[in-house]
């Protein structure tokens, strides 16, 4: 008789094999970059498990639930988050506001299609329900940028120890998502949060600050940071 409850199994795609839990990310392959495995399932603490070691989940639409863990990994340290002189002149002026977790749904529907062709989302029910979870749970975070009381861009991602895994972002207007990332960082530092994961390196990242570093050194800093927890009070929900 099968249980209902069991974790489905994990198909390994450097050693084909099924495992009963996910494989270690060294075993990703290079080609793709960081495809580890396919299967399992997107419960809270399967998620949570997968961040701890350097992994998440990203699959589009009708494929099965691919896990990644891309080598090099870029990252944060948010208290080196570049703010150019543009950017500058535009958290001054004050045109936008910026919260936390004031409509995680928002950002997260938002979100969906940056990394797809346009009428497609990797976001799928099936995502926005997992994420929703951990966010009920405190684990799952949003950060807003608003204009007139409209949301304008925006970050969420899965907050672990001093570790914020960064998922995706969107804007709608120029500078929305620089100036929620510039909150972010500061934020991230106020916190005593120690490293940002943005999985993989981008123009626009770089332009911010955004480093690479190895998988090894990524899996060890998580090993160390993801046990030790932030200030008090980090996340409050409203308007900063």
């Amino acid at each position: 008789m099968k249980n209902a409850g069991a974790e489905p199994p994990f198909f390994c795609f450097r050693d084909e094999t099924y495992r009963a839990g996910l494989p270690p990310a060294e075993l990703a392959l290079t080609e793709p970059n960081g495809l580890l495995a396919a299967g399992g399932s997107l419960r809270p603490g399967t998620l949570l498990d997968g961040y701890r070691q350097g992994i998440f989940p990203w699959y589009a639409r009708g494929q099965p639930l691919l896990w990644w863990a891309p080598n090099p990994r870029t990252v944060f340290w948010p208290g080196q988050f570049h703010v150019s002189r543009s950017l500058a002149r535009t958290l001054r002026r004050g045109e936008f506001t910026v919260s936390f977790d004031r409509d995680f749904s928002g950002v997260m529907h938002a979100c969906g299609p940056q990394r797809t062709p346009p009428g497609e989302t990797w976001i799928t029910p099936a995502m926005l329900h997992a994420y929703t979870a951990l966010h009920a749970l405190g684990h799952a975070h949003s950060v807003e940028c608003w204009r007139a009381g409209e949301l304008v861009g925006g970050v969420y991602g899965v907050a672990v120890g001093q570790v914020f895994f960064g998922e995706s972002m969107f804007s709608r207007i120029s500078n929305a998502s620089k100036v929620a990332l510039a909150v972010l960082c500061r934020q991230l530092v106020v916190w005593n949060y120690a490293l940002m994961d943005c999985q993989m390196d981008s123009a626009h990242l770089t332009s911010l600050g955004a480093q690479e570093i190895s998988r090894p050194h990524f899996t060890e800093l998580l090993a160390r940071l993801c046990v030790a927890p932030p200030a008090r009070g980090a996340w409050p929900s409203g308007l900063i």
